[in-house]
């Protein structure tokens, strides 16, 4: 079979359903709503999709708690909806991927109604389940990403379940091979429906530690943890038994092998672990993932210097695989405003897409990352995610970054007819689609430009990095493929800086400018 690799270098596009468009007045976004915007979005140069989960949920955890893999929660349409927004985006030339937790699903799902109910039944070895210990603790120290003990009493087997995230979100028991199989079969539904691709939530955390060996304790000058608040207990350990095991390998080679009996897919992972760029060069190979990415670019971190550190590291780790980078998601604080401070200047919202289009790999933008979206200022009474009422006021969750995307400038920015999931704030509307489609220097402008042209330069698409030492507030690098040799110069700061490069002759970059010098085009 040809592959033709349509993901190497691909722009995806993250879409959000929640917070898209409502097009049923119920104030959440929904499948018809990515319908009705598909052609906004494919005049943006992008190439794909990325569709935030949409399945029969609860949604606890706002769709990552899944309760049906193979069906779509009526809050977001229906099956069919789901199909029409597949047709279109490929009649728009737009490959679509979709979303899919294969670690745990949610306690409403058949299979954890099941298995809680005795330690004989057909589902009984499916979920993580664990005696306690003679005290009646938990069977050991493993904690949730979301607060908390990762276990939870379950008094009609009278044993703990294993859970890494919210309390209703179960973990899969993957060293079940009937467990393996149902979640690959649950890809292949989808891959037979004709989507392009899959991003795969949590990729490290579908096997435990079969022993379930404590986690050693991390020394508190060393709680850095990498998407999930600096408080946290989670940050207390090392993660070295709960997630990442060598058993998920082979996982991974049979996503990949089913994946390669059709034409033309595609998989990013999503990895956070002790040393998450040598998992992510680890999980990336021709028989594992085609791509991953982590949470480096995701911190509060903003230098030339860290880019270059994090990307030469994998550089030099993934011998074999390909890159995807993301700077901003729905699970972290929006970038320009996590690097740009409560104002940001919105040339950063240029340079930073231009930035991350750049460098070596493919790219995940977040929706609203073309409009230069601030992060939201949520109040306590409106909050919705579970992880920010937990926490605050010190880390105030995620739904600063999974406001409704503002289209227009009145009312609740053109997102709905009755009141939002979560408020539209005031400077969103004020970056509206229709307020930037108006505005030649707007952002949404030059994005666009800017994605339209990457298109036609190979060096940007698929070509090799090599790294130039230049002033501290610069980050330069030179793409190089065998038509083409790029200079690619980012301004990281609020100041223009001259520099004599020691390539290309003199050069003034703006204030969070950037500077594209050809070089020896061939």
């Amino acid at each position: 079979m040809t592959v033709q690799n349509w993901w190497r270098g691909a722009v995806i596009y993250q879409i959000y359903p929640r917070s898209f468009l409502d097009t049923n007045g119920d104030g959440v976004g929904d499948l018809p709503g990515i319908d009705e915007r598909l052609d906004y979005v494919a005049s943006l140069g992008v190439d794909a999709i990325w569709v935030s989960p949409f399945f029969t949920s609860p949604m606890a955890d706002f769709g990552y708690d899944i309760a049906d893999f193979r069906c779509v929660d009526p809050l977001f349409g229906t099956l069919e909806d789901f199909d029409r927004v597949l047709e279109k985006a490929h009649r728009l030339g737009l490959k679509v991927m979709v979303d899919q937790v294969l670690g745990h699903c949610s306690s409403e799902h058949a299979w954890f109604r099941e298995s809680r109910q005795n330690r004989s039944n057909p589902k009984a070895d499916w979920f993580v389940w664990a005696d306690a210990k003679p005290d009646g603790t938990p069977p050991n120290n493993w904690m949730s990403i979301f607060g908390g003990v990762a276990w939870t009493w379950e008094p009609r087997r009278g044993q703990y379940y294993l859970h890494n995230f919210l309390s209703s979100q179960p973990a899969l028991n993957f060293h079940n091979p009937a467990v393996r199989q149902a979640q690959l079969d649950n890809l292949k539904f989808w891959l037979d429906r004709g989507v392009d691709g899959f991003r795969l939530d949590s990729i490290n955390f579908p096997f435990h530690d079969a022993q379930l060996r404590d986690n050693p304790p991390k020394p508190a000058e060393l709680r850095t943890g990498r998407g999930f608040s600096a408080d946290n207990p989670y940050a207390f350990q090392y993660h070295i038994y709960n997630n990442t095991q060598p058993e998920n390998l082979g996982l991974l080679e049979d996503v990949r092998a089913l994946m390669d009996s059709y034409p033309d897919v595609g998989a990013v992972g999503e990895i956070s672990s002790e040393d998450s760029l040598a998992t992510t060069a680890e999980y990336c190979t021709s028989k594992r993932l085609h791509m991953g990415y982590s949470f480096e670019l995701l911190t509060e971190e903003f230098s030339a210097a860290y880019i270059r550190q994090t990307v030469e590291a994998l550089e030099a780790k993934m011998l074999e695989g390909w890159p995807c980078w993301a700077i901003s998601n729905h699970d972290v604080q929006r970038a320009v405003t996590r690097w740009g401070g409560e104002n940001p200047d919105p040339a950063l919202a240029k340079m930073l897409v231009a930035l991350v289009c750049s460098l070596r790999g493919s790219v995940c933008l977040f929706q609203g990352e073309e409009l230069g979206l601030p992060e939201a200022e949520v109040p306590f009474e409106a909050l919705q995610d579970p992880y920010g009422k937990a926490f605050w006021p010190n880390f105030k969750g995620r739904d600063g970054c999974r406001t409704p995307m503002p289209w227009t400038s009145t009312g609740d920015a053109g997102f709905s007819q009755n009141k939002p999931w979560l408020p539209v704030p005031p400077a969103h509307r004020l970056l509206s689609v229709s307020v930037q489609e108006d505005d030649a220097g707007s952002t949404l402008h030059a994005v666009r430009k800017f994605l339209h042209w990457r298109k036609t330069q190979p060096a940007l698409l698929t070509g090799a990095i090599h790294f130039v030492d230049a002033p501290a507030q610069l980050l330069a690098f030179v793409r190089e493929h065998p038509e083409q040799r790029l200079l690619m110069v980012f301004n990281l700061s609020a100041d223009e800086v001259q520099w004599s490069t020691p390539i290309a002759g003199e050069l003034c970059v703006p204030a969070y400018g950037v500077a594209c010098v050809p070089l020896d085009e061939r």
